[in-house]
């Protein structure tokens, strides 16, 4: 049969019967950079757009690039493209392939990515350029990481993001943080870089958006306390109140929820937890 396909075969092959379920059974955590629609205004068509930071060859990554293209096309039902940005010339040389998967000497399947580096990227250090193009001056900063100008670049981006939309400044801050990786541009970055929140990972943005989000659980419960009381009858004095509001323990505003149910004064949930 393989003859007939003109695939090559090796004459003393063992053949094995696998399963031929594809079904993923185990969640694995699969997770590109930035992903965009980019297409007509309110109309269908256009594509998917795949954004990675590579930072340096991975000969297992052209797997898992071939996986996000399958899989966002079969998520959103267009073309899909992948745009890999690198800071260096060899592995952006690298990171332009093709690559092709498949038996040697037959190609199931090629991959073209498209590739942004310190090459084809121009160097933006003018805020004024910086703030009519966004997107240029992201990638700028990020394929010319490793440069003598990557403080100049930034500090150009982070002046033009602090008249930028909320959105836009979310979206570039968290992208051109993660495309950094652990270099010490992205030192420079965060010390630079407006505090806003958009979902990542691990990135400051991301931590400084946590940190709220706990204290807001912290605010909510500390406020489901001193309803349960006051919906009781029960005085709640100035100082009670503050001991409540400024607790940050998540367990003892537990308790004190608990023991704001049965206690006969406020100052009577202090038994309880602390």
């Amino acid at each position: 049969m393989f003859r007939i396909l003109g695939v090559p075969l090796p004459e003393k092959a063992a053949v094995e019967v696998l399963t031929a379920d594809v079904t993923e059974i185990r969640p694995l955590e699969r997770r590109v950079d930035s992903v965009l629609r980019i297409g007509p205004p309110g109309g269908s068509g256009g594509f998917v757009l795949a954004i990675e930071a590579q930072g340096r060859r991975d000969p297992d990554k052209a797997i898992s690039w071939a996986y996000y293209l399958s899989y966002l096309k079969s998520k959103y039902g267009c073309p899909a493209l992948l745009l890999v940005v690198c800071q260096d010339k060899t592995t952006a040389n690298w990171a332009a392939g093709p690559f092709h998967l498949g038996p040697e000497g037959w190609t199931a399947l090629s991959l073209h990515p498209l590739v942004l580096g310190p090459v084809n990227v121009p160097v933006i250090t003018d805020p004024d350029r910086a703030a009519r193009n966004l997107a240029l001056a992201t990638f700028s900063a990020i394929t010319h990481g490793r440069e003598q100008e990557a403080t100049a670049i930034l500090e150009a981006l982070a002046r033009a993001l602090n008249t930028a939309a909320p959105e836009s400044i979310a979206y570039y801050s968290e992208l051109l943080e993660i495309g950094l990786g652990n270099s010490p541009a992205r030192d420079i970055w965060r010390n630079l870089m407006p505090r806003t929140y958009f979902p990542g990972r691990g990135t400051l943005i991301e931590q400084t958006w946590q940190e709220g989000e706990a204290k807001g659980r912290l605010e909510q419960a500390a406020l489901s306390v001193l309803r349960v009381l006051e919906s009781r009858g029960i005085p709640v004095s100035p100082e009670v109140r503050e001991r409540i509001m400024t607790c940050t323990y998540m367990d003892t505003l537990g308790y004190w929820l608990e023991a704001a149910v049965t206690v006969s004064t406020a100052e009577e949930i202090f038994v309880h937890g602390g």
